[in-house]
């Protein structure tokens, strides 16, 4: 079974779940439900006005939270409410296919509640395709998880003692684009290793980086 990126959060106690007003609130359909942690970017298409969500938390009565899943996987359009930004905006998944999604839920029994993630292919670690999508509860993290999956899918030598040298140099030319997110630290990662080979020869040739003997 394919490991995901994101470990599942932490259970909510009762008084988290009594503060879940304060929350977004996705909507469709008639359905509704608190979200509690999201990750998303605008449509490149500016006509679309709305934004592409590659990772949601939901948090709410069974049947809301299923029916949201359902539509949000075929396509349609939600709106997402941010009372406390005093706005409110048009979402849908990111165009991934409907296969390549992951719908993980639990019951969280002491709030009376039902708490699901939808989740991409991108975001798993056993996943086969290039890009990915790195899904971190702390900013430091990244650099490690970072390596893990770049080490995983590009034929090419890396060590795990350049993670932060691979992944600033990912931030700065673009390879790892950071979205907008609540709840945790996400970015849309795209490495290019024909150029990234270039970049690990040259940093290497000038002593940026360099080989740990075995044994050292």
């Amino acid at each position: 079974m394919q490991r995901i990126a994101l470990p599942t959060p932490p259970r909510r106690d009762q008084r988290e779940a009594a503060e879940t007003d304060a929350l977004p609130i996705l909507q469709a359909g008639g359905f509704s439900a608190s979200v509690d942690a999201f990750a998303w970017e605008p449509d490149p298409d500016p006509a679309a006005r709305r934004m592409r969500l590659w990772f949601l938390s939901l948090l709410g009565p069974q049947e809301s939270v299923k029916a949201l899943w359902a539509r949000l996987v075929k396509g349609e359009m939600a709106t997402m409410s941010l009372e406390a930004l005093g706005s409110a905006h048009f979402c849908s998944l990111a165009p991934e296919g409907p296969r390549a999604w992951r719908f993980y839920t639990a019951n969280l029994r002491a709030a009376a509640a039902y708490h699901a993630l939808l989740v991409p292919e991108a975001a798993l670690y056993g996943g086969d395709r290039r890009d990915f999508l790195l899904l971190v509860r702390q900013p430091e993290e990244a650099p490690m998880l970072h390596y893990r999956f770049l080490n995983r899918r590009l034929d090419l030598p890396l060590h795990p003692s350049w993670a932060t040298w691979l992944w600033e140099r990912a931030l700065r030319v673009g390879e790892a684009i950071p979205l907008e997110s609540r709840g945790l630290c996400a970015h849309r990662c795209v490495p290019n290793p024909e150029q990234l080979g270039v970049d690990l020869g040259t940093a290497l040739r000038e002593g940026i980086l360099g080989l740990i003997e075995s044994g050292a």
